[in-house]
């Protein structure tokens, strides 16, 4: 199992009132795509969070999360929540719902041409 299977059910069921959702395997782990943009993502152990960098000050005193680092540099708007701090549905809905509203202002990766 590259992800955590059960996590990734959770986010599926809180996703499933959207229209243009995708779920790709990447990055060890699966990818849930908004609106044709990388939102949230399940590895083995974490939910991979794509929000707004500005909005990292809200989240500065919550538990159980950490900044993407992507060699030895931190990845603005992204961070990894713990599965331990996502016991409940509405914590998980928090963190997906920071993911969301973040979605549309998000840019879309570029597609590569061969």
């Amino acid at each position: 199992m590259l992800y955590n299977e059960e996590l990734a059910n959770r986010v599926r069921t809180q996703l499933a009132h959207l229209r243009r959702v995708e779920e790709k395997q990447m990055f060890s782990g699966l990818v849930f795509m908004v609106d044709g943009k990388m939102c949230i993502g399940v590895s083995a152990s974490e939910l991979m969070v794509r929000m707004n960098p500005d909005s990292v000050d809200e989240i500065a005193d919550l538990d159980g999360w950490r900044q993407m680092i992507h060699g030895k540099k931190p990845m603005k708007g992204y961070v990894f929540v713990s599965e331990d701090v996502l016991v409940k549905n509405e914590d998980l809905k928090f963190w997906i719902d920071l993911a969301l509203t973040f979605n549309p202002l998000a840019k879309s990766s570029k597609n590569k041409t061969s």
